[in-house]
């Protein structure tokens, strides 16, 4: 007997780990292997001991509370509107959530911050640098970010879909931000240090550029003192003019639509695609910038395979100042703004093509102001368009002054 009670003792000598040398044991029940930069690291680094265990360290639920050990103070990305969707849910709560107040959580649900590992790595455990294509896994279509790569959305019409396909979209094929020929990535301008803050980005145009006096335009104190650098030197935008969204009820009909698979209701059009020089209005600073529709929507409810209500009810016609990422070193001649009275939408009733209120859709034109606004600025007043469009004697120097410059250089481009 004494000998057995000797053997046993001596077995749970051999399968008991030695006091201290216990450390974590965590992979022997999750198989989990760690690359990148945080290879190195153990569990608890993150996901923290017992009682305090933290499933997903790097989920806004807990302000990455297993990241900002390290990373101190980025846990407040989770309060500005990359994560909180402020911005969009008011925008929704004043217009199409009035007719439906499930409306944001129905198909505004997709993008946003939600984690640390949206940008910097899918699962966790092979955290990296973010990268370009992290940006436009949101910030595509519509959204400023894929114009900076050369994309722009495409009409909705089946016949327009086609050519090339990224994150899910068709896009039309455009120039790209010359600083994106350059190689420039998105953390370049927009640093994590400026995203915490909530700010739009962390370098303005004359960080790098200092504007030369023998470019005409910036000759003309008017152009630097009043017009965002970006105003001019933005070869183009997408822009959507009628936003429509159709919300079925109980209608087997929609079985006919590609309703969004989120919602189960919900078909989302628009009545007009463009991708060309943005329109101008005044931005926050009172300065002269590319503004463009988000947006003039309209909403039609279905219920029972009819019309419930009024249809292409108007929920909003609002416009935004913002920066599109279409930088060109090129600029537009003097009349694309100067005698350009619809790219300051006030679009003149003999000029105009589109016939909104034959279709119902109350407003006169997407390109005339009335019952529409800025909601981050203003358009330019009337009579400041009117001062600016006179043909003066220094408009006319300007003017022949710009054309001297490019006759030399198509000379000089040729004798080469």
């Amino acid at each position: 007997m004494r000998l057995m009670t000797l053997c046993i003792a001596a077995c749970l000598l051999v399968i008991s780990p030695a006091p201290g040398a216990a450390g974590e044991n965590c992979t022997s029940c999750h198989p989990v292997v760690l690359k990148g930069v945080h290879a190195a690291l153990s569990c608890i680094s993150c996901h923290r001991e017992k009682p305090d265990v933290i499933a997903d360290p790097a989920s806004a639920k807990h302000h990455a509370a297993g990241c900002v050990g390290c990373h101190q103070g980025y846990g407040a990305l989770f309060d500005q509107p990359m994560a909180t969707r402020s911005r969009e849910k008011l925008f929704v709560k004043r217009t199409i959530g009035r007719d439906d107040p499930g409306f944001f959580g129905k198909t505004c649900a997709s993008c946003h911050l939600k984690s640390c590992t949206d940008c910097h790595g899918g699962n966790g455990h092979a955290i990296a640098r973010a990268t370009d294509k992290s940006c436009l896994n949101c910030h595509r279509g519509y959204f400023v970010g894929a114009d900076y790569h050369g994309m722009a959305p495409r009409e909705d019409s089946l016949r327009y879909q086609r050519g090339e396909t990224a994150y899910g979209e068709k896009y039309l094929k455009m120039t790209p931000d010359v600083h994106r020929e350059a190689g420039i990535s998105c953390g370049a301008c927009h640093s994590m240090k400026s995203l915490v803050a909530g700010a739009k980005s962390s370098r303005k145009c004359t960080d790098c550029h200092q504007p030369k006096k023998n470019v005409v335009e910036h000759r003309i104190a008017a152009h630097m003192e009043k017009l965002e650098c970006y105003a001019c030197h933005s070869a183009w935008t997408a822009q959507e003019y009628g936003t429509f969204y159709i919300r079925f009820i109980n209608s087997p009909v929609q079985k006919e639509f590609e309703v969004d698979k989120n919602s189960g209701e919900y078909v989302k059009s628009s009545y007009l695609k463009k991708q060309d020089a943005p329109p101008l209005g005044i931005n926050t600073q009172g300065m002269v910038s590319p503004i463009r529709p988000e947006f003039i929507l309209y909403g039609t409810t279905v219920k029972n395979n009819r019309p419930a209500g009024k249809e292409n009810q108007l929920f909003a016609a609002e416009w935004k100042a913002f920066f599109p990422h279409t930088i060109r070193r090129g600029t537009p001649m003097c009349d694309a703004c100067h005698q350009n009275a619809r790219r300051f939408i006030m679009e003149k009733k003999e000029d105009r093509i589109y016939n909104l209120t034959a279709d119902g859709m109350t407003l006169k034109s997407f390109w005339d102001r009335e019952g529409q606004k800025v909601v981050n600025g203003d358009f330019l007043p009337r009579e400041r368009y009117l001062r600016m469009s006179k043909k003066t004697p220094a408009y006319w120097r300007g003017y022949l002054d710009k054309w001297q410059k490019l006759l030399h250089r198509v000379e000089g481009s040729s004798s080469r």
